[in-house]
């Protein structure tokens, strides 16, 4: 029997929260294994768009989401941003895929640069360094002429550029469908199976594709 999949997931501070945590509600609820990590601003954007006291210390954060998705014992492990020891810093014991969801321009550029100043850095450049599957969820808009060279740098290292551009085919009819269209696209980056949204083709899809 093959091990469940692991999926590092990053929230930092851009705008976005709602796609992170369903994103990790989804993961868990597919049996995944979700390693998360989170930085301080993370937890002010956390308070502001979802009346969420993101709680500073990760054991809290582990049991509160632990028992607010139902997930399995060790199912959902969280790291603090300075936890060097944790399985995410070091090659040899690298998730399957990591998200950074949401994903602010000041991580994406450490990441291109390969700084690792904090846990969410280094995490990603051990993901870029052994070959797994990295994407990044960037919240900004207008993106600058950096934010673009910073992006492809990092898609041309194959790492997957995933910006959350909802589209409206299949008729979104509450800001929840709308954050579940991107969660949707994670997943299928990741291979996990979902039932979100319909496929292009089946029935209740039928506009123009992605």
């Amino acid at each position: 029997m093959s091990s469940p999949l692991t999926v590092t997931v990053a929230f930092t501070g851009a705008s976005g929260m709602p796609y992170g945590l369903r994103l990790v509600e989804c993961l868990l609820a597919a049996g995944c294994r979700v390693w998360l990590l989170y930085s301080q601003v993370a937890q002010v954007v956390a308070r502001q768009e979802m009346d969420w006291n993101l709680p500073g210390r990760p054991a809290e954060v582990e049991a509160e989401l632990s028992a607010r998705f139902a997930a399995a014992p060790g199912q959902l492990r969280v790291f603090g941003r300075e936890e060097w020891f944790a399985p995410p810093a070091s090659g040899s014991n690298p998730p399957d895929a990591m998200v950074v969801c949401p994903c602010t321009m000041a991580t994406l550029a450490a990441v291109a640069m390969g700084l690792s100043q904090n846990l969410i850095e280094r995490a990603a450049d051990v993901v870029i360094k052994e070959g797994r599957k990295l994407v990044l969820v960037p919240r900004e808009t207008p993106f600058s002429a950096i934010h673009l060279e910073n992006m492809l740098k990092l898609a041309r290292l194959g790492v997957c550029i995933l910006p959350p551009n909802p589209g409206f085919y299949h008729h979104p009819q509450c800001v929840q469908d709308l954050v579940d269209f991107i969660v949707a696209r994670i997943l299928d980056q990741l291979g996990v199976p979902h039932r979100l949204m319909a496929r292009w083709g089946e029935e209740g899809a039928d506009a123009t594709p992605d």
